[in-house]
């Protein structure tokens, strides 16, 4: 039988974790969460913009995991923005993992990176104080908002939240991925989703595959 290339890379990730013995787990706050629900906290990245119905990474990364994941992005969203919705969206939602992806829009109205820094440790800590886990996705790639890396690395690492690397590489860059100047479509919405769901994999292994109906979920399901 023909194994994927990403999909073997993807399980090895995770059996590496494992035999590790959680050690990056324990490094990630709110790793034993009671939260119930996946929540992708976001913006127009988030939404689907250029793609149809359920062709976003939102819904996409909920066929990898076999399990429902809630959808929380807004076109034109702000981390300001995200300040004021972030009750109903996400805390009153019982979050198990919350997926950030901000910033993008900040960048096009010139909010200044502090302030857009400012408002993500805000929602970041918001989130961990309801006892949800927190994974940060990074939106630069190369020159395109390279000025968000090391911020959202080193928000990551003081609030021990997950990081999502390099989430837009490649695909800014190629017009088959896209649907417009910056937005993907539905094959850039389906790399997107890969590359969280292979970084989250791992750490979702004590809370999210604690119950039977989860477990085994990286066997079946991965992308």
């Amino acid at each position: 039988m023909k194994i994927d290339k990403l999909e073997f890379i993807a399980f090895i990730v995770f059996i590496a974790f494992i035999v590790l013995n959680g050690c990056a787990r324990k490094e990630i706050r709110n790793i034993n969460s009671s939260g119930k629900n996946i929540i992708c906290f976001g913006d127009s990245l988030t939404f689907g913009y250029g793609a149809k119905p359920g062709e976003d990474y939102p819904a996409v990364l909920a066929q990898f995991l076999g399990v429902p994941v809630i959808n929380a992005g807004i076109d034109g969203d702000t981390t300001t923005d995200a300040l004021k919705r972030i009750k109903n969206d996400v805390l009153d939602k019982q979050p198990l993992l919350v997926i950030l992806e901000f910033g993008g829009n900040d960048f096009l109205k010139k909010v200044p990176l502090e302030v857009t820094t400012k408002n993500l440790e805000e929602i970041v800590e918001r989130i961990q104080a309801e006892g949800a886990i927190v994974a940060i996705v990074d939106i630069s790639t190369g020159f395109f908002l390279g000025q968000y890396r090391r911020p959202l690395y080193l928000l990551a690492r003081r609030y021990q939240a997950i990081f999502v690397p390099n989430t837009l590489k490649g695909i800014i860059t190629s017009p088959g991925l896209k649907s417009d100047f910056i937005h993907p479509n539905k094959k850039g919405y389906r790399i997107i989703a890969r590359r969280i769901y292979c970084v989250i994999l791992a750490h979702l292994g004590e809370s999210f595959f604690r119950t039977s109906e989860n477990r085994g979920l990286y066997f079946t399901n991965r992308p």
